[in-house]
């Protein structure tokens, strides 16, 4: 007895350096994304800003012009733009994709590789604390919100890897996502850690398995279309001042520039979103099984059972809009944020602020 303690305790202690040391790692990932925007060059989205405004002005401008450079093109008008593939959807402005966050520029390029391989690296040493963790208790790694934390960063790094593996043009989260990842661990182990202990009879079940996972899994997802929808809020404020004739700033125009186009990343949060919402509902109704099985009941109106069902009701209300009433923009992505923050809420308000019969795992 006394030797498979002491085995735990090690184990225990391996997680912890684990965790402290993926959270280096992701701090390097976090300079070489931050080295990708800096030194990347500009010269590329200059060109693209330029070729958007100046083209279709100078066409209408200059008819002879024109009809010059078709002659000189062997009777072949030929539109000089950058060669970048436009996904807007229709009735919406017909902006090209920006070229990513190094600019279209080798040496950003190569930053933003290492930064990636980084990400990796942190992410498999996290994994491996995470599975350390699960060894030391013999029981699922998410039975507290430490536990929570350190594993929803895994697979929100998870996803965003998944995506990159699948060739989407997902390079643009990176920064935003390794900042949130050394946020949330740097969270997990100051504040919300927890020694490694059993937990109460009630969560001794094989729903805490499927039920809390893929509560998890959403929540990755989920955050992954609330940082596309705030990046989507930025860059359509920045093509509303292009269209009105207006000169956004330099920093603005550098980074806004190297994003995917408004419609791209609004279509890409809303598809998101719509993918995992089956998935969430599944969650919940996870959850109402395992209370039926510990407690004698599927539903009691308890605070996370409720929280939860008010994100359901958000994310659907959200999906309703954008399928019937043709909601989208700014409207639709205000709705998604705002379910995404009755997520966020479900989880750290209610664990931290409200009593109820979640709160026996304590933080």
């Amino acid at each position: 007895m006394n030797l498979a303690a002491a085995a735990n305790e090690s184990l225990a202690h391996t997680s912890n350096v684990l965790i402290y040391s993926s959270m280096a790692v992701y701090m390097l990932a976090f300079f070489a994304h931050i080295a990708e925007w800096l030194l990347g060059s500009r010269s590329k989205t200059a060109r693209t800003a330029a070729a958007l405004t100046a083209a279709p002005r100078s066409a209408a401008a200059s008819p002879a012009k024109a009809e010059t450079e078709k002659e000189r093109k062997g009777g072949t008008a030929v539109l000089e733009r950058p060669k970048i593939i436009t996904r807007s959807a229709p009735g919406t402005r017909d902006i090209p994709d920006g070229p990513g966050a190094a600019g279209g520029d080798e040496q950003g390029d190569l930053y933003g590789r290492i930064a990636i391989s980084l990400t990796v690296l942190a992410w498999a040493i996290e994994a491996a604390g995470v599975v350390a963790r699960a060894l030391s208790v013999e029981r699922a790694p998410w039975g507290n919100m430490y536990e929570f934390n350190i594993t929803f960063s895994t697979v929100a790094v998870s996803v965003y890897l998944a995506f990159l593996l699948m060739k989407k043009n997902v390079r643009w989260l990176g920064l935003p996502l390794v900042t949130t990842v050394l946020l949330d661990l740097g969270l997990a182990v100051t504040v919300l850690y927890t020694d490694s202990d059993q937990l109460v009879p009630a969560l001794h079940s094989y729903w805490l398995w499927i039920h809390v996972s893929t509560a998890i899994f959403c929540g990755a997802v989920f955050y992954v279309g609330a940082a596309a929808t705030v990046l989507y809020l930025f860059r359509e404020r920045y093509e509303s001042k292009l269209a009105a004739g207006l000169k956004p700033g330099a920093f603005a125009t550098s980074v806004m520039e190297r994003l995917p186009a408004s419609a791209t990343l609004d279509k890409f949060g809303y598809r998101v979103n719509a993918a995992v919402f089956p998935l969430w509902t599944f969650t919940i109704i996870a959850g109402a099984i395992w209370a039926g099985d510990a407690w004698g009941r599927y539903w009691g109106w308890d605070p996370k059972e409720v929280w939860s069902f008010i994100t359901w009701v958000a994310y659907a209300a959200y999906l309703h809009a954008r399928a019937t009433a043709g909601w989208k923009g700014r409207k639709a992505a205000y709705l998604a944020l705002i379910a995404f923050g009755c997520w966020l809420f479900n989880y750290y308000g209610v664990n931290i602020f409200v009593t109820g019969k979640h709160s026996y795992a304590g933080v």
